[in-house]
């Protein structure tokens, strides 16, 4: 099995699959870095192509195109299954981060997917709010 050495936030994962400003530091980001993902990961990123294809940013063709992109992500990324211990750790990362619930849980599945230990680890991101707690904690964030 390939070792998963970053976590990915689905602001980095947008750009691989639909032509962004950010789409070519994510696209070298993955030619270092394997994926790891929080269990909403699938439903962030097909939120984010719905919202650029009703507001005509993308065509239905991109839309189609980001999808079975995401499909081909899927089969390669490792997903970080919700637990009692994620909720309650995503909990404890709301009273210390100005974050919103989605990025709390998503850093705490971080957290979980590094055993704690995030020093060093990788935590690829565009969100500037999210990407200032993960370096917090210790990730290096990678691209902000």
């Amino acid at each position: 099995m390939k070792k998963i050495d970053a976590f990915w936030d689905s602001s980095a994962l947008v750009p691989l699959c639909v032509s962004q400003s950010t789409s070519t530091a994510a696209k070298a980001a993955l030619r270092s870095k394997s994926i790891a993902v929080w269990w909403g990961t699938p439903i962030e990123v097909t939120s984010a192509f719905t919202r650029l294809l009703r507001s005509g940013d993308i065509s239905q063709r991109e839309f189609q195109s980001a999808m079975a992109r995401l499909v081909m992500l899927r089969r390669q990324w490792v997903e970080i299954q919700p637990t009692d211990s994620l909720r309650v750790l995503a909990e404890k990362l709301l009273q210390q981060h100005a974050l919103r619930s989605a990025d709390a849980l998503q850093l705490a599945a971080a957290l979980i997917w590094a055993k704690h230990r995030p020093r060093g680890r990788a935590f690829v991101c565009f969100d500037g709010r999210l990407a200032e707690a993960a370096r917090k904690e210790a990730f290096t964030a990678d691209i902000v």
